[in-house]
């Protein structure tokens, strides 16, 4: 069959890759991508996070290039070889000192199913808490630990056992009627009774949670309830492991969204913008819980890529020299204040939060329930303008902002004007 003869998708790829857009796409450059007509599209979709550097950037496809006349495949059990090692390097150097060994894998999935298992591992304790709106990848375990929606876990029971759940810190939806400066305390207490009635804490391996809730809707927890789950975590000697799988690499105007709050988790996971497209993921923790896992205990064949980890470089060095954190920083702060210009005048955006530039508007109906028609039809009429987003949220109500870090004041302004259309045409 002649390369682009497809004109039916239906005809090979299987329903299950739902779409979210229109786009066929030819080409990808920058914050913009060109559909197979020829036609720009603003894309703030980052491949969900994933395009932080932009399409293309020029120096993360020459390290591919470069790579790939090298080796390709140098399976990390048989061979050391530099892109990993740097890698390894770059990302730790970001982090605190404590996180200084990795294990690369492929893809977020990947990096939680390894998390858990390495916090098992280092405790010897069977039992994980994971909050309930999460989403930390459609692999088994990782399943497990999902909540953001029920189509994610449909059908695929029994669960692995011993994960328990506890509400993640929606302080937008939260039932608790006190002051909201105290929201935070009820979720709290919510954790602390699953442990009062549920499960002993010293069966406990580990407290799984999204730094910044992704899939569930981009709900930034208080700083107040992330030192105090550390408190609880160094208390029953539990792991906190914190998945930065989308709030990571520079995404909140931080190098890593759990700087935000002060806290320093016993076991990260990475992916997405990782490797600026590649499929590169990463477990980072200590040496000392690293020596939990004796040779072969885990593995992988292609984790350690020798191109995807030679795009992380490029990736890393291309962040620390284009100052893209402070550019997330500044330009969702530009964002935020825009959108929160279009609440004031359309209050079926019931909620704009985020940080950096992980940013969403959260669509109400009338008696403050969901919306997610009006999120839905938001997005389509965006189209119309060749803007390209997507939702989030259990009810699809969200609709999350993630341009690439390289989004400059032109390209913020312009996605706000056509909100703003979009949002005034269909409410």
């Amino acid at each position: 069959m002649a390369s682009g003869t497809v004109q039916d998708p239906t005809q090979l790829i299987p329903r299950v890759l739902g779409r979210y857009s229109p786009v066929f796409v030819e080409r990808g450059e920058g914050c913009y991508v060109w559909d197979r007509h020829g036609d720009r599209w603003l894309d703030f979709t980052a491949g969900i996070g994933v395009t932080n550097t932009g399409h293309c950037h020029p120096r993360v496809v020459a390290a591919i290039r470069e790579q790939a006349g090298k080796i390709i495949h140098a399976q990390a059990n048989v061979f050391l070889h530099t892109p990993m090692l740097e890698a390894a390097d770059r990302l730790t150097g970001t982090l605190p000192s404590s996180l200084n060994q990795v294990f690369f894998a492929n893809s977020g999935a990947e990096a939680v199913e390894g998390a858990l298992k390495l916090a098992k591992m280092a405790t010897r304790r069977p039992a994980i808490v994971a909050f309930r709106g999460a989403f930390h990848g459609r692999t088994q375990a990782a399943m497990a630990v999902t909540t953001s929606k029920v189509r994610t876990r449909a059908h695929y029971e029994p669960m692995p056992p011993s994960v328990y759940y506890t509400p993640y810190p929606y302080i937008f939806r939260s039932p608790y009627m006190g002051p909201p400066e105290d929201a935070d305390l009820w979720y709290f207490r919510e954790l602390e009774n699953l442990f009062a009635t549920t499960v002993f804490p010293e069966d406990v391996a580990a407290i799984l949670m999204e730094s910044v809730a992704g899939e569930g809707g981009y709900i930034v927890p208080p700083t107040r309830f992330m030192k105090n789950l550390r408190q609880l975590c160094d208390d029953h000697g539990i792991m906190l492991i914190l998945d930065e799988i989308q709030s990571g690499m520079g995404r909140t105007g931080t190098m890593w969204a759990f700087e935000h709050y002060g806290v320093v988790p016993d076991i990260m996971t990475s992916a997405k913008g990782l490797a600026s497209g590649m499929p590169v993921s990463a477990i980072v923790a200590s040496k000392e819980t690293m020596d939990a896992w004796a040779p072969g205990a885990h593995g992988t064949t292609y984790g350690g890529n020798a191109v995807g980890t030679a795009a992380a470089v490029a990736t890393f060095d291309v962040i620390k020299d284009e100052g893209l954190v402070a550019n997330s920083a500044k330009m969702g702060d530009r964002m935020l204040t825009g959108l929160r210009e279009v609440q004031k005048d359309f209050p079926v955006i019931g909620d704009v939060r985020g940080m950096g530039l992980m940013v969403t508007t959260e669509f109400v109906t009338r008696d403050g329930g969901p919306n997610t028609e009006m999120a839905q039809k938001v997005i389509e009429k965006c189209w119309e303008r060749k803007l390209l987003l997507i939702t989030c949220g259990t009810w699809e109500q969200c609709i999350r902002i993630i341009p690439p870090l390289i989004a400059n004041e032109d390209q913020i302004d312009e996605f706000l004007a056509t909100y703003r259309w979009a949002v005034s045409s269909v409410a």
